[in-house]
């Protein structure tokens, strides 16, 4: 994994990693490694740039992009790590609470909306997730397929359960690992182009003329010897289109 340094605005990475390690830099002056069990948070608000660069042979893990609320996308970035993630033990398994609360725990994560993000690891057998039912869920198997309800999902997909909820069903004929994430829906209709998550095109074209002419008080130096990577333009800008 080599990612050169690039932009973000309007939403929050968040890094999980199963296997390997990783080196984040970014234009707030950070440089955190993350292995697994770790968590990386950063929230690009009007703008940050950051690279990530892999420091193992072998590196499993997910990011996550979370659009930012109207109160926050227009703020200041930050950047969050932390070691020690709480767990619920369940009948079936372990749930590492990454973001937001379940099972009675919390995540130090600060977020800008109400959601969770869990890491679950399950041996053969059914759990019910406690639900909010404001909150839509995602189910991502990892490793093997599980079940969703009624519906078997297979790694590489994800199970969309909409919202009205009061737990989350789940079954496994083996071990297996899973993300679950859920949370209350946006009131407003993103717009996602590149690196960028916005609410219109006029602020995704001012986003990438800010990175492509080099204005570093939107998105200033990063700590990393890899290549800065461009932005291709946006498609309605082409000249040929």
């Amino acid at each position: 994994m080599e990612v050169g340094p690039h932009p973000h605005i309007g939403l929050s990475t968040v890094t999980w990693l199963f296997e390997g390690e990783a080196l984040h830099g970014d234009s707030l002056g950070t440089e955190q490694p993350i292995r697994p069990g770790q968590l990386n948070l950063m929230t690009a608000g009007r703008g940050i740039a950051h690279a990530e660069l892999g420091t193992a042979d072998r590196i499993q893990g997910v990011q996550m992009w979370l659009a930012q609320t109207d109160e926050t996308r227009n703020g200041g970035s930050r950047f969050e790590h932390h070691e020690d993630l709480p767990q619920v033990d369940l009948a079936a398994g372990t749930a590492t609470v990454i973001l937001g609360s379940a099972g009675g725990v919390a995540s130090p994560a600060t977020v800008d909306s109400d959601l969770v993000g869990i890491d679950l690891s399950m041996g053969s057998g059914s759990v019910e997730i406690e639900a909010d039912r404001r909150f839509e869920y995602a189910v991502v198997p990892i490793d093997t397929p599980v079940k969703v309800g009624a519906e078997v999902v297979e790694p590489g997909w994800l199970a969309l359960v909409p919202g009205g909820l009061e737990v989350l069903p789940i079954e496994t004929r083996s071990d297996a690992r899973m993300m679950v994430l859920g949370g209350v829906p946006l009131e407003h209709r993103i717009q996602m182009w590149w690196n960028f998550v916005a609410r219109s095109k006029e602020e995704l074209t001012e986003a990438w003329r800010d990175w492509q002419e080099g204005n570093t008080d939107r998105f200033g130096p990063v700590p990393s010897k890899l290549a800065r990577i461009d932005a291709p333009p946006p498609p309605w800008l082409r000249s040929d289109q």
